[in-house]
């Protein structure tokens, strides 16, 4: 009997919720950070520790939530998550001091991820099926971008229609009343899109017995048993490092290129647009070509953006360089992520132990969320405003793009097809 998969439907609302979760937590700070850091008084250490509160709640999350994902249908847990997730926004939208700020990050480690993470991988694998698995994950980090790209434009549209005067004259109240628009305006809209996925993300008898299948403790210690699992490990880690230096890029603009806080927030929305370009280019040659010889490349292409970075050629006068930069590092980042996911499958990793499998791998692949942050922040705190900071933050990219490349290629040597 000919196998079925979900509809398009469910696939574009596991796209939706996948990167509208992400929202209040991440894209908005990214794409508005030197609002954020002036708006909430913090400087780049203190916003860094923050991510590190989330991801330290996150390291849990990942272990407990994934064998959550074995049992429960994704759509429940994604939903519910979404609501828990927005109900924070408003919280942010007080603008807490330093220790509450933390508190929320660590509510947020934990609605994004316990009930989340492994549940939206694994849907994700349940809808590519056996021979669709790049256009799977492609799609869905593709989908995730131009999700996010919509909901940076929006911000920044909002953001810039509430401001009571000109960017270059409003006061700090002014840019924070405008922000606050913009962070209700995302709650409630994630409110909705959790709504949609209660009701709407159905999937087939087929799907739900993958879902609900039941582990062991002795499944746990046969995925242990998996070399690709402690490859990919290594893969996730250094490519999330990547992902998490992109944050910078916007201030970046800022204070070595000299633009405004409005143009180095188009900035940050211009990754967000290149994010589905990759996703969807990616997902449509990835089962073509040999998926795990395209994860390697994209490890040498952060290598190549990362180093023009470190090197110190972009300035002011060099626009043009800056932005093939940006596009050369942004398409290396983000096919990493469309792919890393996706080469479970010829990894020997069992489908019904997807969700076991990603929290086991998350634990050490998502540890960036902790020590990321704060290592850019006080590399670029210890030379505040100046091009040297943001040089030893790329020297950094570059070196886990390095190991991360070494560990794609040895993936591809025992896995490639």
């Amino acid at each position: 009997m000919k196998e079925t998969k979900p509809s398009w439907l469910y696939l574009l609302l596991l796209i939706l919720s996948g990167e509208a979760i992400f929202i209040l937590p991440f894209v908005l700070p990214r794409v508005f950070r030197p609002t954020v850091l002036d708006v909430l008084e913090l400087d780049n250490v203190e916003l860094g520790l923050c991510f590190s509160v989330y991801g330290l709640v996150a390291m849990v999350s990942y272990i407990l939530g994934g064998p959550l994902a074995d049992k429960y249908q994704p759509r429940k847990l994604i939903a519910i998550a979404l609501w828990m997730t927005a109900l924070g926004g408003f919280l942010f939208a007080q603008y807490p001091d330093l220790w509450m700020l933390q508190v929320l990050y660590g509510w947020w480690g934990f609605t994004t991820i316990f009930l989340f993470w492994a549940p939206m991988i694994k849907a994700t694998r349940i809808w590519g099926g056996a021979d669709s698995q790049g256009k799977a994950f492609g799609f869905l980090d593709g989908g995730r971008g131009l999700t996010g790209a919509l909901f940076s434009l929006l911000g920044v549209v909002v953001f810039s229609f509430f401001l009571s005067e000109s960017l270059d004259m409003a006061s700090l109240d002014s840019r924070k009343e405008a922000f606050t628009y913009v962070l209700y305006l995302s709650s409630l809209i994630i409110i909705l899109v959790g709504i949609l996925v209660w009701f709407f993300m159905k999937t087939d008898k087929r799907g739900e017995k993958v879902t609900l299948e039941r582990i062991s403790w002795n499944e746990i210690k046969q995925v242990l048993q998996l070399p690709s699992v402690w490859l990919l490990m290594v893969i996730i880690l250094c490519g999330y490092v990547g992902y998490k230096i992109t944050d910078i890029i916007s201030q970046y603009a800022e204070e070595v290129m000299l633009y405004n806080q409005v143009d180095s927030a188009k900035v940050g929305t211009l990754l967000q647009f290149l994010r589905p370009a990759t996703g969807i280019l990616v997902g449509l040659i990835a089962d073509k070509l040999k998926i795990t010889w395209l994860l390697f490349m994209s490890f040498v292409l952060t290598l190549i953006g990362g180093v023009l970075f470190a090197s110190g050629v972009i300035a002011p006068t060099t626009t043009l360089l800056f932005f093939m930069s940006v596009v050369v590092i942004a398409a290396g980042v983000y096919a990493i992520r469309a792919l890393y996911f996706g080469v479970m499958q010829v990894g020997k990793i069992p489908m019904t132990l997807t969700g076991t499998a990603v929290g086991l791998i998350s634990l050490i692949g998502y540890t960036p969320d902790v020590f990321a942050g704060p290592a850019y922040g006080m590399l670029l705190d210890a030379h505040p405003g100046e091009e040297l900071g943001h040089q030893h933050v790329f020297w950094m990219l570059s070196a886990f793009a390095f190991v991360g490349g070494l560990a794609a290629w040895v993936y591809q040597g025992k896995y490639g097809r």
